[in-house]
């Protein structure tokens, strides 16, 4: 049987993210491999998966893989659904524990607050957006509310590493790898931490562009 899972991925785009959240998982996945030079992810038949032509896309066959037409889009939804489906995997808190409010925050936080502050700092407007239109500071200020979060523990959630750490601190490690922050030290251990865990290691070896 083919494996359950299904992601559509290509290096270097925000699929490296969702490619890293299932090994965490221990998922049964494989990988669909896109070229994006060669303009794959706007192909037709990728097109019906993902109308808006990104990555990453994650096809879930099911657990008996008789599923049909089953696709997250967007890398937190994915990140959110696998952790729900693969509770075993521990990413993400019972629904009836008080963690849980603090995961969904740092989930939608990772979207909404830090990608779009990373790129203002990455492509600065011509002038200055009113602050009252804009849903998030600016990235040194939204990566400073990480920073204090990590002062209690190593993960955002203490002890606990979940799926918002996959998602914020992959997201700290791009903009810090480009030059756009320099990490307090608390990111700092935390992206060191991240960088040592197996699965992080395993994702990236395999998510590398294969020999053509």
């Amino acid at each position: 049987m083919a494996p359950r899972f299904l992601l559509h991925h290509a290096p270097k785009t925000r699929s490296a993210g969702s490619l890293w959240l299932l090994e965490e998982a221990g998922a049964d996945y494989a990988l669909e491999w896109h070229r994006m030079e060669d303009a794959t992810h706007k192909a037709a038949d990728f097109l019906a998966i993902n109308p808006a032509g990104k990555l990453p896309a994650l096809v879930d066959r099911g657990p008996s893989g008789d599923w049909r037409g089953v696709v997250v889009t967007e890398a937190a939804a994915i990140a959110a659904y696998v952790a729900d489906t693969l509770p075993a995997a521990r990413l993400a808190p019972a629904l009836d524990t008080p963690a849980r409010a603090a995961y969904a925050t740092w989930m939608a936080l990772a979207g909404g607050v830090l990608e779009p502050a990373m790129a203002d700092a990455a492509f600065p407007r011509a002038a200055a957006a009113p602050a009252r239109a804009l849903g998030w500071p600016p990235l040194p200020e939204a990566a400073a509310r990480v920073e204090a979060a990590l002062a209690a523990g190593p993960w955002l959630l203490g002890d606990a590493f979940t799926a918002a750490d996959i998602l914020v601190g992959g997201l700290l490690a791009w903009v810090t790898e480009w030059g756009l922050l320099k990490p307090g030290p608390n990111t700092a251990r935390y992206l060191s931490a991240i960088e040592a865990r197996p699965a992080r290691q395993a994702a990236i070896r395999k998510g590398a562009a294969p020999a053509s």
